[in-house]
């Protein structure tokens, strides 16, 4: 007789899926609901209105996500608190960008900062189960979180440098935050969608999730 099919209670693949697209696609929206071009994605808490409610709403669902994500490790639950915390950080505390002002000095910058190293180290985590797997699909994964973590730490290096030098590429490229922070952003993202294991092509067919209420 077969077994009744039960879903489980959380799927945290369904998770994984829903914070990478909300990641990837976070720079684009609070431009398009701003209605204009932005210094930062950070900036649009300063606009006001449906810019500012998906800027803060979508950090908050990758913060609740984060709290409650425990990973394969101690290690990867100490760094998703660690990001969570970080998440709340950015969207609680807004930077001084625009014409807005800080809440408190240098709180936003430094949650930020530490909130794309966890992602980057994540990236890492990722890089090397997937490694370890061996078979095809997930050496191509592997290939993928590393580039997410490379692109994360570049964007982090630059950004740092041009801070620390006094603007000498920021005064070429105006918008050079927003667009390293994009990168950044859609650099998580990719890597959370792949890890979701819902992707063909790059996930094994035995371990493939189907997000649909279907057995399996």
């Amino acid at each position: 007789m077969k077994a009744n099919f039960k879903p489980h209670e959380i799927d945290y693949h369904t998770l994984r899926l829903i914070v990478g697209l909300s990641a990837m696609f976070l720079a684009r929206l609070t431009v398009l609901l701003s209605g204009e071009s932005l210094a930062s994605i950070s900036d649009a808490y300063h606009q006001g209105g449906w810019a500012r409610d998906v800027l803060v709403g979508i950090l908050f669902a990758i913060a609740s996500f984060l709290i409650a994500y425990n990973g394969a490790s101690s290690t990867e639950m100490l760094l998703s608190k660690l990001a969570a915390v970080s998440a709340l950080g950015v969207a609680l505390f807004p930077c001084e960008c625009g014409t807005g002002e800080e809440i408190l000095p240098y709180v936003h910058y430094v949650s930020a900062a530490v909130l794309f190293a966890v992602l980057a180290w994540f990236c890492l985590i990722f890089f090397r189960r997937a490694r370890g797997k061996g078979h095809r699909e997930a050496i191509w994964r592997s290939w993928l979180y590393g580039l997410c973590c490379a692109v994360i730490v570049l964007v982090m290096l630059v950004l740092a440098f041009d801070h620390f030098a006094g603007g000498p590429i920021s005064n070429k490229v105006p918008r050079l935050v927003f667009q390293g922070e994009q990168a950044a952003l859609f650099a998580f993202g990719v890597s959370w969608l792949v890890a979701s294991r819902v992707l063909p092509g790059i996930t094994d067919p035995r371990e493939r999730i189907s997000v649909l209420p279907v057995a399996r």
